[in-house]
This record gives structure tokens, sequence and C-alpha cells, in this order.
């Protein structure tokens, strides 16, 4: 099935599309350095023989003015996470490759897609190959690594990504899906999948020295999807 492209209007419509994350925000939520996350999504300055250059964003925000992160955007941090976790490869090359994989699906976002669960691994590895010698344990260590973030992605019926499970431990294979990102709940505000009940509020309670206990019997929940809320918000003190 062809993709089909977002009306201008449909993405000014879609809480999605919509600048919701400061890229401090993203990179605590992600777990990703604050450093590599604001490369990916401002681009940087990287020295060469002949000079500074600048290395444009791989990330396309919402708005190129506002440092914000979209929905959207926090899924493509969250795979592209998966890509330079597995290997030390540089930004340009990693680039080459996801655009190529844009142009073959006709997609702004295509790690947000759900094609990339399916085709895309494949491209993008095929293309990967062509750019730098990786060995074939490297290559399945990668595709797996994909396939565990990935699995972590929800996806609508026309395939964009409508809910992520961020990681809230060491990026576990088996680690439960427990705090949810939905653009539609809470305003995108990470919380206990299936309550609606916000991470920030259960921490904050915390914080303040209520226990575990106490905060599960509050809020009608299992004590262990406290402890996953509590380590969403204050991952070191958790």
């Amino acid at each position: 099935m062809p993709f089909k492209a977002h009306t201008n209007q449909a993405m000014a419509n879609d809480p999605r599309e919509l600048p919701a994350f400061t890229i401090a925000e993203a990179a605590h939520y992600l777990r990703i350095p604050l450093a590599t996350l604001r490369s990916w999504v401002r681009g940087r300055f990287y020295p060469t023989e002949r000079g500074q250059k600048f290395f444009n964003p791989i990330v396309e925000l919402p708005d190129s003015k506002l440092p914000s992160l979209s929905f959207v955007n926090m899924v493509e941090a969250h795979v592209l996470d998966a890509i330079r976790r597995e290997h030390d490869i540089s930004l340009p090359k990693v680039r080459i490759a996801l655009d190529y994989v844009r142009k073959q699906f006709g997609s702004r976002h295509p790690l947000a897609d759900h094609k990339f669960q399916t085709d895309g691994i494949a491209l993008f590895l095929s293309r990967f190959e062509k750019l730098i010698a990786v060995s074939e344990a490297g290559q399945l260590a990668m595709k797996d690594m994909l396939a565990a973030h990935l699995r972590r992605v929800e996806h609508d019926e026309t395939g964009l990504a409508t809910r992520l499970y961020p990681f809230t431990r060491k990026r576990q294979l088996d680690e439960p899906k427990v705090i949810v990102i939905d653009p539609w709940i809470s305003f995108g505000r990470p919380t206990i999948a299936g309550t609606g009940i916000a991470t920030a509020i259960i921490a904050e309670r915390y914080k303040a020295g209520e226990s575990v206990d106490e905060l599960a019997e509050d809020y009608g929940c299992q004590p262990g999807h406290v402890e996953e809320a509590v380590r969403c918000e204050l991952q070191l003190a958790a």
C-alpha cells in the first residue's frame, strides 16, 4: 500500500506533529545524552581539513526556529538511538542511509512509519553495508537492537506512530511496557499505561516522602507500576 502524505492542514491539527517537548525533556525521557540529541535535531559543526563545516539535523523539527520536539520527533529519536547505540557510526553516514530510506518511502518521518518495521530495516541495513564495513554479527546486533526499540512503538491505521513506550531501565529486550507517551493523553506527558496517571505527579509525591505502596493504593495500581513511574521521572534517585 503506497504511503499517503499528510496535508499541511492535517499535520497542523495532529497533536503528534506539534512541538511539545524541549530538547532537555526529550533527552531525559528517551535516556539519550542531551548533547547527542541536540546535534540530531539542531545540527552541529564538525572539523575538516578545510575548517569547520555544519552538519544539518537528522530529525526535522516542526518549527526550525523553536527548539522543541513533536511526539513524532520523539519516536524518530528513539529509533535513531538504536542505530547509533550499536555502532559508533558518523552522523553523515547515518544521514545518507536514512535519506535513502526516506526517499524510498516518500515519507517525511520514515523512522516513525510502520513500514520501517517491515521493509525499512532491510533497506537501511543494505545501504548501511555500502557505507561502512560491519561484520555479520554486527549487522545482527543492530537488527536486534532496532527490533527491540520498534516493539515499543504503536502505529495507527495510516502507519504513523501513535504511542511510544520509552525505556525506563537499561534497554532490556524484555523490559515491560508500563510507561506510555500518548499525544492524546495528558498533553503527551508520560503516564502509566491504561490509567492516564501522569508519572510527574507520582514522582512529586514520591519525592515528598510518600511510599510506593501508599501511592499504589491511592491510584489503584500495582507497586511495580509506581516504581516504573518514578524511574521515568527520577532515574538516578530511583
